[in-house]
């Protein structure tokens, strides 16, 4: 099971185009933060219903933008009832010790046209581990399209306890997925 998005991960959102510093409000009816992994073999996927994102970016220089991405794992949704009723458990979210999965950029560094790295730490149930988001970025005007998938190991962050931790029901690895859709905040 994962998380991140998210989060992780709306930060990674935004770089470069303009030429001052903006900041960017994401949509989020138009913006997802999803995961996957496998169970017992078969592949899920699911999302995190509710998330925030904080972004500022100078797009002249992507390396000092900054966001902080905040994802309530109690919304996480696969579509699988039983499966969904047990995220938000001690086993693996915990909602009631750490709602709260949290994503803050150190740096977004251009690695070609139109690709970008967001670089930060993520927390989950209390365990921080710092990330690597590769994501794609479409700029048209003041609107903002970014795209990007990470792997994880979900035991970095305490994720899957007991029976759940040796990965032989559900994988260890993860992915985290983004689609974020946002717009420039005006006057930035």
């Amino acid at each position: 099971m994962t998380h991140l998005r998210t989060g992780l991960l709306a930060a990674l959102l935004l770089a470069p185009s303009l030429g001052h510093a903006a900041d960017w409000t994401v949509d989020p009816a138009k913006s997802r933060i999803g995961f996957s992994g496998e169970q017992v073999g078969a592949p899920f996927s699911g999302r995190f219903e509710r998330f925030e994102a904080r972004i500022s970016l100078d797009p002249a220089k992507p390396e000092t933008g900054q966001a902080t991405v905040l994802v309530d794992l109690a919304s996480a949704r696969t579509g699988d009832v039983q499966r969904d009723e047990a995220l938000p458990q001690k086993d693996w979210f915990d909602v009631k010790t750490q709602a709260m999965a949290r994503f803050e950029s150190t740096r977004i560094a251009a690695t070609g046209p139109g690709a970008y790295e967001a670089v930060g730490t993520l927390t989950i149930r209390g365990q921080s581990r710092a990330v690597t988001l590769p994501f794609r970025l479409d700029l048209t005007g003041d609107a903002a399209h970014a795209v990007g998938h990470v792997d994880l190991v979900r035991t970095d962050f305490g994720i899957g306890q007991g029976p759940w931790a040796s990965g032989q029901w559900v994988a260890l690895k993860v992915g985290i997925d983004i689609d974020l859709v946002a717009s420039r905040m005006p006057g930035t």
